[in-house]
């Protein structure tokens, strides 16, 4: 059951770090905390002209460490 919750957990993180990925959000104390919880070790990238977010993108890195039981 607690496995279960946590995956859920992993899930809904993930989504999250998708969802501000695409809008741009990649500069918040909000996204270091996601990418902190998800153990993101790949790179982010923003295009930033006058001002603007032109795109933004990430490649991925994410690597889940095996369950140990």
């Amino acid at each position: 059951m607690v496995s279960n919750s946590r995956s859920e957990g992993e899930e809904n993180s993930f989504v999250e770090f998708r969802r501000k990925v695409r809008a741009a959000e990649m500069l918040s104390s909000a996204m270091e905390r996601l990418l902190r919880e998800l153990q993101f070790t790949g790179r982010l990238s923003v295009v930033v002209q006058n001002g603007r977010v032109l795109k933004s993108g990430y490649e991925e890195g994410y690597f889940r460490q095996p369950t140990v039981y």
